[in-house]
Parts: C-alpha cells; structure tokens; sequence
C-alpha cells in the first residue's frame, strides 16, 4: 500500500502528485491542495500562463515547468530525473483534476515503471461537476472529448447509444452545432444538459429534450460539458433522418422489409416504424 503523506508533520513524501485545481472559480480549491503545491519543488503545468493566476492568487511561488501534450514526452527524462532525486513534483492542468482528457497519462506511467509514488490530491472535475445537477442517473460514462473524423463520431455514438446510464462529453464550441444531428440520431428521446462556463461569472445551463435540441444562433465561448439522460426504456425514437430514409425505401419495399432495414441497426420499437409506415401509406 503506497502511504500517504505525513501532512500532520508538515513532511511530504517525494514523488508526483496529481492536484486537482478550480475549473474556473479561483476560490473552488482544497486547503490540501494549496498545501501541496507551496510545498512542491517543481509544479508541471498545461499552460503556465494559465496556472500563474491562481498561484498568484495563493501566492505560490514554487518553480513551473511547462507540460503540455506538445512537449510531454520530450519532458519525460528531465521530469523523471528530478524525482528520482527526490523531490517533490506536482502536475496541475489549466482546469479540472489532471489527466481526465488532459495530459498527464505519460507521466504517470513512467513513474509507475520506475517505482515512484504517485499521489492523488482530489478536488474539482467538469465531469461530476455536471453530473451532480443534471437529476440523470448517477451511474455514467465519461467519453471526453468527440473525435474530428465524421466516421469516428458516427461508431463511437453509435456504440454509446446502448449503454443504459449518462453519458458525459466534452466538446469545442465550434463543434457544438455540426454534432446536434448526431446526437438526435443517437440518442432521440432523451434529455440532454449542457454546462457552459461551469462556476464563472456568467455560467449557463441548457435543458432540453434532444429531439428539439437548436443550433446556437452564436458560437458559445468556452468548451462545453453535455450529460446526456440514460435511456429508460433501451430503445429510441424515430428521428426526422429516420423518417426521410422510410419516406425513400416506402416507394420500393414492403413495410416488411422497412421494418427490418431500420430496427436492424437502431433499438427502434418495431411497432413504432410499421405504424409510421402505415401513416405515410394513407
């Protein structure tokens, strides 16, 4: 069992720790936290510019060593060099608990190879954050961020969509609009929240049933954290995609075949699509 620092002594054990720092309000970070990082010889930071304002709000002034996913790997010997020598080392990301779709996976692993401790200093995470307040079930899965090749998105929401609990995702304001269409296609008839500015100054949350989700008339500023309701029943909806495809095959195939062409790939009520197709038959 790795133990666990001494702070009752004010005496840290060397290695890494992995602090958990505000994902936007300064005053959201532990005393144990604050604690670890005066005491750290290094602090490994996704974006020292981004790190510097809390810890001048703190006033820490421990040596930074940029960390990032452009340079981690290049780091990777000087890092593990400086806690062989016994020192102690924290990573922090620009928000958030560290290595939850941010660097620091690495590192880590590295230290595990060469038998140095690593210690979690838990705090704020973007992914409970808004789980906590989206009244879905509590038991979820955390994907990150959605991928940028098309056909990528399309399997992985695909496999997504059976899995019965949340599901959380992050994604790039600039996406947000292009990906609405997938998510009526994958998760018609759930509920949907999406967390903006999570704990700022101008914080938003959005509620909605995914069937009437709307593009953003602008681009939001900041990166969105979307919970997406677990699924009651197992099954999905007909979309407006759906419909055009049953509108197309209607002219050349059986209810039959149409039935099965859709429920095939998607958890659709068999019962759902005949009756559809019996509606656009009269």
């Amino acid at each position: 069992m790795i133990p666990l620092p001494d702070t009752i002594k004010n005496k840290l054990n060397y290695g890494l720790y992995i602090v958990s720092t505000p994902i936007g309000n300064l005053s959201d970070i532990t005393i144990r936290a604050i604690n670890i990082l005066e005491n750290s010889d290094y602090i490994l930071c996704e974006d020292t510019r981004t790190s510097k304002k809390l810890l001048e709000r703190y006033k820490i002034k421990s040596k930074l060593i940029s960390n990032h996913k452009f340079n981690e790997i290049k780091n990777l010997n000087k890092i593990i060099e400086i806690l062989k020598s016994e020192k102690i080392v924290s990573l922090v990301s620009d928000a958030g608990t560290p290595t939850i779709s941010d660097p620091g996976r690495i590192i880590i692993n590295e230290c595990i190879k060469n038998k140095i401790n690593v210690y979690p200093i838990p705090g704020p995470s973007a992914v409970s954050t808004a789980v906590s307040i989206s009244g879905f079930s509590e038991k979820y899965f955390f994907y990150g961020f959605f991928p940028n090749k098309k056909k990528d998105l399309n399997d992985d929401l695909k496999s997504l969509s059976g899995i019965k609990g949340s599901i959380v995702f992050f994604i790039s304001p600039n996406k947000i609009n292009d990906s609405i269409e997938y998510l009526r296609t994958f998760f018609s008839g759930r509920k949907i929240l999406i967390g903006r500015e999570m704990t700022k100054f101008f914080e938003e949350y959005i509620r909605a049933d995914i069937n009437d989700l709307k593009p953003f008339l602008k681009i939001p500023k900041g990166e969105l954290t979307l919970v997406i309701s677990e699924n009651i029943n197992n099954q999905i909806t007909l979309n407006d995609a759906d419909k055009k495809k049953i509108k197309k095959m209607i002219k050349n195939l059986s209810i039959k075949d149409i039935v099965n062409l859709i429920t095939k790939s998607k958890k659709i009520s068999k019962k759902e699509v005949y009756n559809y197709c019996l509606s656009i038959k009269k």
